[in-house]
């Protein structure tokens, strides 16, 4: 069994820095994230080490987001999706997806998508315990 993580850091294009860093630490705030890294051209959130990145693309050519492509991060609670939810789209997001259940990939699969201001596809998930499914039902 290998002990180091599947990856090691993710990155989204994008076209201002700034205007990234604003939306991004709206959104990971609510994940418990915070901005571990900032230069001119980079910024990147995770606990300690940077593992999200929002970033202008090395080659300097337009950034574009991939087809298909999202990023998905994990929320402690249905609270936690919901208040992702709600930064992102204060903070010029846009909604791919509002918080729900998501039963066509497991009965207690709870998410929100949105797209960045860039149009970088992101996803906030938790798993939702029975107690909390059958409130949601009712």
């Amino acid at each position: 069994m290998n002990s180091v993580p599947m990856i090691s850091h993710v990155s989204v294009g994008v076209r201002d820095v700034a205007r990234a860093a604003t939306f991004y630490d709206a959104v990971l705030a609510t994940l418990g994230f915070k901005r571990v890294f900032i230069n001119d051209f980079a910024n990147a959130w995770g606990e300690t080490f940077p593992t999200f990145w929002a970033q202008m693309p090395f080659d300097e050519k337009a950034p574009t987001p991939g087809n298909g492509v999202h990023v998905c991060f994990n929320a402690a609670s249905k609270e936690g999706v919901d208040a992702f939810y709600a930064a992102g789209i204060k903070h010029g997001g846009t909604c791919d997806g509002a918080p729900g259940l998501r039963p066509q990939y497991t009965p207690n699969y709870y998410a929100a998508f949105l797209k960045d201001p860039d149009g970088n596809k992101i996803e906030a998930l938790c798993f939702l315990p029975p107690t909390e499914m059958s409130q949601l039902e009712a």
